[in-house]
């Protein structure tokens, strides 16, 4: 891994692929020097591709974050979305934000994945 802020997320799921585009437009945009990779690098990251698709991670500062820290490393990189940062490392907004990410969220997109992964086999 570099220095330089990577993101690997799950492709596949409509949902997050639209959301990554979004912050890969504005990062585009503000010549903002973050790495988008889909879940086939993965292996690169030490994660299998369902560990990766579990949840977003961010490599950033060293580190490989996942979860609500991986989405505030993230908007920490995007002017438009520091704030959303900042709301989110509140004590309180934080241990709300990351409950529902963790068991809400989460789970929900990863079964969704597991669907796609079972009817993509399906069709094979």
């Amino acid at each position: 891994m570099t220095d330089q802020t990577r993101v690997l997320y799950n492709d596949t799921c409509p949902i997050c692929r639209a959301e990554i585009t979004a912050y890969q437009r504005r990062a585009l945009r503000d010549g903002l020097p973050i790495r988008f990779d889909a879940l086939e690098r993965a292996a690169e990251w030490g994660l299998t591709p369902d560990q990766a698709a579990m949840r977003l991670h961010v490599w950033h500062q060293g580190q490989v974050l996942s979860g609500l820290a991986a989405f505030r490393a993230l908007w920490q990189q995007l002017p438009h979305l520091r704030w959303l940062a900042w709301l989110t490392g509140l004590p309180g907004v934080a241990w709300l934000a990351d409950g529902i990410y963790e068991r809400v969220l989460a789970p929900r997109l990863f079964r969704a994945h597991q669907r796609r992964q079972a009817r993509a086999g399906r069709n094979e």
